[in-house]
Order: C-alpha cells, then structure tokens, then sequence
C-alpha cells in the first residue's frame, strides 16, 4: 500500500479536531446529567448557600484571576501564583478583596474546607472564589454568577469573663 503523507496528516487532524469537540462538551455533558449521587449533600448540612446565574459575566469556567478581577473592575496583584492556585488582590475605591483560581475543584473545595475553621461568606464559582466583605458578595455574583457560601467556624468561642 503506497505511502500519502498527505492522507495522513488530513486524518490527524480530522481525528485531532474530533477530539477537541468531544472534550468541549464533556463539562456541559456532565453539568446538565442529573447523576442520583448527590456529593455537595453535606457541603451543604454545614454552609448556607444561595445560587444565582451571572447575566452580566458570560463567563466560561476555569477562568483566570485576571479574567474574574477584570470582571469586577480591578487589575488584580498577583500575590500567590504555585501549582495549587493562584491568588490576586483587588484594591478599588470601594472595596479590598481576593480573587483564588484553583486548577481542579477539588483543590477548590479543600481550601474551603481549612477556611471553614475561621468561618466567614465567600463568594464560590467552578474553581474559583472571591473572599470580600460580605455585604459586597451579592454585588459580585450579580456580574460573576457563583454561590454565596457561609462557612460555620469551628474554633472557640468568646465567653464572658467570671470577674
């Protein structure tokens, strides 16, 4: 059988191209899927969580500190940038915050599960949060979209002194 670089190279990046359609509508897939396994059951029993949809961001999940602080209204300052996540901090005249990206979820939900021994709302995308004053949380997921989460402290609590 003769031998068409060509051919092949055509093929490849058919196949190449399929590929890449198919892995874009894996997260859509698995996002619309009803799945009877609910695993944010328990994230739920300790947080108060309120959900909206973002109609002003459009934005497309993982996106980047960068992407989110522009978003906001801030040209963030990177003050965290390792394998784990990457962290910028916003200064504007209204208000101080953090945005964090997180490469997986999972790296996501662990870092919420240390933040939750101090307590405290954070806003929550697909991998990513914003960590503001929480009277400012509302007007971020109005252009980011996301859930409102309350972490419950675990630490001890001040108690009134005896003298």
């Amino acid at each position: 059988m003769p031998h068409h670089p060509q051919t092949e190279r055509t093929g490849r990046l058919v196949r190449g191209a399929a590929l890449a359609a198919s892995l874009a509508l894996v997260p859509l897939t698995a996002a619309c899927s009803g799945g009877g396994d609910d695993d944010g059951a328990a994230e739920r029993k300790q947080a108060k969580i309120s959900v909206t949809a973002a109609p002003a961001a459009g934005v497309v999940a993982p996106a980047k500190v960068e992407v989110i602080a522009t978003l906001t209204g801030c040209k963030p300052k990177i003050r965290i940038n390792a394998t784990e996540l990457r962290q910028g901090v916003c200064h504007t005249k209204k208000v101080d915050y953090l945005v964090t990206t997180f490469p997986t979820d999972e790296l996501k939900e662990t870092f919420l599960e240390s933040a939750s021994m101090y307590g405290g709302k954070y806003l929550v995308g697909p991998r990513w949060i914003v960590s503001a004053q929480p009277e400012k949380l509302p007007g971020f997921r109005d252009k980011l979209g996301g859930t409102i989460r309350e972490l419950r402290g675990m630490g001890p609590t001040a108690a009134p002194s005896a003298s």
